[in-house]
């Protein structure tokens, strides 16, 4: 489903991403750990092109994102082009994102839309029937500032949703959140990775990790260094970076 073959991205001076090549099957979880500043969250954003990448490519289920191949070069696509294979993926954002002058009906409702060009009626019965599954059939018509934080995640997941993507990304989804709203995220992620949604979550909750993951990735200074199963990484790391990582999370 998803295929990063030598990912390279610098901003300025400053390598980001130092040829990190990662592959992701349909229906599988990834989760990918590291310490700040290792190129978790810049990783996840060339995998919809809201960055460029430097070297390398991004394909998602067969398809070059962001350029064409023309015999051995790269063309980058149009804007519009990109819009288009961009509604394939959802991406849940740390800080919610969510348009404050709609309503959580509204905000749900909205790529659909203005993306898609579906029917108003069937949008919105769909964006219904999402709220419902992210536990906020009540706050249709509420607005973002009367929610809480973990209910505003909830309403971008379902958002994320809207678009029936292929690949569902999250960066960080619960690190703006009080500890206590944590657990209503967790859940409703959980939720879509038991009905084998593939997804890539960038994340800190170790115990998340172990119980969903199908693969754990470690990051550190822009490359992979580990990756595995949650019982090999998390509980048998090989290299001494993984190790001193988790020795301070766990």
């Amino acid at each position: 489903m998803v295929d990063l073959r030598g990912i390279h991205k610098s901003f300025g001076t400053l390598e980001v991403l130092k040829g990190v090549t990662l592959e992701v099957e349909q229906g599988q979880v990834v989760v990918v750990l590291g310490p700040s500043g290792s190129g978790k969250s810049t990783l996840l954003r060339t995998i919809n092109h809201l960055e460029k990448v430097d070297r390398g490519y991004v394909s998602i289920d067969g398809d070059l994102l962001g350029y064409r191949r023309v015999g051995d070069k790269l063309h980058e696509l149009k804007e519009r082009e990109i819009l288009k294979q961009r509604t394939h993926i959802g991406f849940v954002f740390q800080n919610f994102n969510l348009f404050p002058h709609l309503t959580v009906l509204e905000n749900v409702a909205e790529a659909p839309l203005s993306a898609q060009r579906k029917q108003k009626k069937e949008v919105h019965q769909e964006a219904v029937r999402l709220l419902a599954r992210v536990g906020l059939s009540d706050k249709e018509n509420a607005y973002p500032r009367q929610l809480s934080g973990g209910q505003q995640q909830r309403v971008a997941i379902a958002r994320a949703l809207a678009l029936s993507p292929k690949l569902l990304l999250f960066d960080e989804p619960t690190s703006a959140l009080d500890p206590e709203l944590v657990g209503e995220v967790l859940d409703v992620i959980k939720d879509l990775a038991s009905t084998g949604t593939t997804m890539i979550v960038v994340t800190h909750e170790i115990g998340f990790a172990r119980e969903v993951a199908d693969r754990v990735v470690f990051m550190d200074d822009g490359v992979i260094v580990e990756q595995g199963s949650p019982t090999t990484v998390l509980d048998h790391p090989q290299h001494p970076r993984t190790r001193a990582f988790l020795s301070k999370v766990l």
